[in-house]
């Protein structure tokens, strides 16, 4: 993937950094996103929070349910990615 970092994004994370609550937070990301990329965002920190847990794959899909792909994509995250969730 080509380096997406670049001073409109710069400018997306700058905007994040600024947010002081929660509501400031439900305000923006309505506004940027849809309900449903809200939704697939806070699913999949939730997966990840699962799997930091310890819970397995198939008991992820069965409180989620989330497809096995959708959690090995977070798993992967948490194992080789950039430490996103963890700072979270």
């Amino acid at each position: 993937m080509a380096n997406w970092h670049n001073e409109t994004t710069d400018r997306l994370m700058n905007a994040l950094s600024q947010l002081n609550t929660p509501e400031d937070c439900y305000s923006f990301l309505e506004d940027l996103c849809t309900i449903k990329e809200i939704l697939d965002m806070s699913q999949r920190l939730e997966i990840a929070i699962l799997l930091k847990n310890g819970a397995n794959y198939q008991d992820i899909n069965k409180k989620t349910g989330v497809s096995t792909a959708t959690i090995s994509r977070v798993n992967k995250c948490l194992s080789y990615g950039s430490g996103g969730y963890g700072n979270v």
